[in-house]
């Protein structure tokens, strides 16, 4: 069978869709990118936002239109969310959710044989799979590495709790062993990630700091960290964190919203004060490192004045870059059952203040990397004008092609100027 990937969402989607391939792949069936082609499109679906939901629908009707034989398989955070709407979607063959994902296989088997609509949602496993592994990424520079799953948090706005069972972590031993496959088959960075990747360590023991020491063992140069939560860095893990050169200066720690008021109604745990002394330790422990975050606009409930104190609070941070985005109501969570629900055109409106915001910090930023030096890791295997990739603080660099290529080859290169949202420079000869 041929089979076409589709993944929405986050880094774990992109890592559990590697799962996926490399469970149908080892089964016979082989992987195509052209749709037409295709005996079976898998869909890992995101469902953070109603964005995502109408992305979703968009693409199964564009395939079923394009190639209306192949078919559709459902997995991931939509189905678990919601298994009434995902079982009643137009044009979806299959549904499974995240916690028994790695039945999707068989499930098509079934769906073969019968051609009866196949749906399985179960609750997540409260254990962390212990075979769950990928060994490398074809084509790929960076390696993901998913060491966390779950939520314990319940903030009022988001249904990934429900999405993804309770928070549960990856055991150290298994982890040393995929960083170590993962750099036997080339990757010189791995990018460590969960959907609460500071909560690692509950129900083993640990936290994050052991999960980087872990992975640092198997001798890869570079370990990035996917997003954080304020409130559950504490200081001792931060400082341990700095204790690993193969870290990467890079942190997306987590915002929503820099207004106390609708942080508490977000039901978030930390306030301005935490976050603020989280960043000036990190940047007193990381100098020049980059500092990214998320930013939601137009919580329910959200006045001019939250919203004046929370852009504030993001211009006095000046972040490196973040994903600005307007509020989303998401059926069974606290947050979509308020009636102070803030009007869409005002929303938009504020998600383009706060974005201006954050494009000119992101500016500054890369300005004050000019004339440094900066280890870079290129990923595109071949240019006809420029080789990019990416420093350790996650800024693109661009340097005048000379080879053929650079890819997986990390080089010092010195930044001489800004260009648009990346970087120029020069390889320094050693």
């Amino acid at each position: 069978m041929k089979v076409c990937y589709f993944t929405f969402g986050c880094k774990v989607n992109q890592y559990e869709t590697e799962l996926l391939r490399r469970d149908f792949e080892s089964h016979g069936d082989i992987t195509v990118s052209e749709p037409s082609e295709a005996d079976l499109f898998v869909i890992n679906t995101c469902t953070v936002t109603a964005e995502s939901d109408r992305k979703l629908k968009k693409l199964i009707h564009r395939l079923k239109r394009e190639n209306p034989s192949a078919i559709v398989a459902l997995c991931g955070c939509y189905p678990q969310a919601y298994p009434k709407d995902a079982e009643a979607l137009d044009g979806a063959d299959i549904a499974v959710g995240t916690a028994n994902k790695m039945k999707l296989r068989e499930l098509v088997g079934k769906y073969v044989e019968n051609r009866g609509r196949a749906v399985e949602i179960s609750v997540e496993k409260p254990l962390y799979p212990a075979d769950e592994a990928v060994f490398g990424y074809s084509g790929k520079t960076r390696a993901i590495l998913k060491i966390q799953d779950g939520c314990d948090r319940f903030c009022s706005y988001c249904i990934i709790p429900y999405s993804r069972g309770r928070s549960r972590s990856k055991p150290l031993d298994a982890i040393e062993a995929e960083a170590r496959r993962l750099v036997e088959a080339g990757h010189r960075e791995i990018v460590a990630v969960g959907i609460n990747l500071s909560d690692y360590g509950k129900g083993i023991g640990g936290d994050l700091a052991d999960a980087v020491e872990a992975i640092s063992r198997s001798g890869v140069e570079r370990i990035r960290l996917g997003s954080l939560e304020a409130d559950e860095l504490g200081d001792g893990t931060v400082g341990r964190l700095a204790k690993y050169r193969a870290l990467c200066p890079h942190f997306h720690l987590s915002l929503q919203s820099g207004c106390d008021k609708t942080l508490r109604e977000m039901r978030r745990k930390y306030d301005k004060e935490r976050y603020f002394t989280l960043v000036k330790r990190l940047r007193e422990l990381f100098p020049a490192c980059a500092i990214t975050t998320d930013i939601m606009v137009g919580f329910p409930g959200e006045t001019d004045g939250d919203f004046k104190e929370s852009l504030e609070a993001v211009k006095q941070i000046a972040f490196a870059d973040a994903h600005v985005f307007p509020y989303s109501p998401r059926e069974g969570t606290l947050a979509a059952k308020r009636t102070d629900q803030v009007p869409q055109i005002i929303k938009d409106e504020r998600a383009a203040i706060m974005a201006e915001a954050v494009k000119i910090s992101r500016r500054e930023y890369l300005l004050s990397l000019v004339r440094s030096t900066q280890e870079v890791l290129f990923e595109r295997e071949k240019s006809p004008d420029f080789h990019q990739g990416h420093s350790a603080n996650y800024a693109v660099v661009k340097v005048r092609s000379f080879t053929d290529t650079l890819f997986r080859e990390i080089k010092s290169v010195r930044i001489t100027a800004v260009d648009g949202d990346s970087l120029i420079g020069e390889i320094v000869q050693r």
